[in-house]
């Protein structure tokens, strides 16, 4: 079962009208919310990064935060697998094809549930490899905008050649990976790239920092040059999906020592530790 414009209907029967925008124009925005034990994992903040995408493209949120909470609700209990990545987009909604925005139209709402698939115990613990390539996508990448043609060609780079992600860097400098948010060890130190407009925010990237500051491990959120990203001890990609996955080869170079790191391997019992006691439990209020 999906959730289509207020209705809940078997995936068969859902349709959208070929003037919708986000056919015509990718004129939308998305989340994708990880459920663990359906709980949904920190659906509050990933609420208020869907309220953020909207007001940067001008797109009216159709509903209130609990009217969100409910419909995703009711469709998690729908479906049969415990652990789900909730995929919703809204987009600007069904008009003749017309660049400027149409006026008095309903947004388009369309929610689905699929199961979670976090990466192999076997890739954790060998690591990853991945290409990295220059990162030519526009300007806005804090919105999460479905118009994501640049991402899928750069995560294809990678597909293409059997790898697991691509690591993107623009004029000289990291931003993030093609579907990831990215971090890196030298010297012991967990070092990431702030947040701007040339980088999604990432929810688990914002749990890496609570855990590692929990933790006491040493932390620099700094812009980092590509030299010293290849020259680094450790390299991370991080997601809803991947969680935190080690990349132990950068364009068929060894990273370090060429396996996952001690650090890394800190950061992945403190990350499997919290979905057990925080994920798993609706301990946070957000998924109360």
């Amino acid at each position: 079962m999906v959730f289509l414009n207020g209705k809940f209907i078997p995936i068969g029967e859902a349709m959208v009208p070929v003037l919708d925008r986000g056919f015509i124009f990718g004129d939308g925005v998305y989340e994708l919310v990880p459920v663990y034990s359906r709980v949904p994992f920190r659906l509050d903040e990933h609420l208020a990064r869907l309220d953020r995408s909207l007001a940067a493209v001008r797109i009216r949120n159709p509903y209130t935060r609990q009217q969100w909470r409910e419909i995703i609700r009711q469709l998690v209990l729908l479906q049969p697998h415990e652990d789900q990545g909730v995929y919703f987009q809204v987009t600007r909604g069904v008009a003749k094809r017309d660049h400027a925005f149409p006026q008095g139209v309903e947004p388009t709402v369309f929610i689905m549930s699929n199961p979670l698939v976090n990466p192999a115990r076997e890739l954790v613990e060998r690591g990853a490899e991945a290409l990295s390539a220059t990162d030519y996508r526009w300007q806005k990448c804090d919105i999460k905008s479905i118009s994501l043609i640049g991402n899928v060609l750069l995560r294809q780079l990678s597909a293409d050649a059997g790898a697991a992600e691509t690591i993107l860097f623009r004029d000289g400098r990291l931003t993030e990976a093609s579907a990831s948010n990215v971090f890196i060890v030298r010297g012991g130190v967990i070092m990431g790239p702030p947040k701007s407009n040339l980088i999604l925010p990432g929810i688990t990237y914002d749990v890496v920092l609570e855990l590692a500051r929990a933790a006491g491990l040493p932390l620099e959120i700094r812009d980092l040059g590509e030299a010293q990203v290849r020259a680094a001890d450790e390299i991370w990609v991080t997601s809803s999906s991947k969680e935190v996955l080690a990349i132990v080869r950068l364009d068929g170079k060894p990273v370090g020592e060429g396996r996952p790191g001690p650090v890394f391997k800190r950061m992945f019992e403190l990350y499997q530790d919290f979905k057990k006691t925080v994920m798993r439990t609706g301990k946070e209020k957000a998924a109360a």
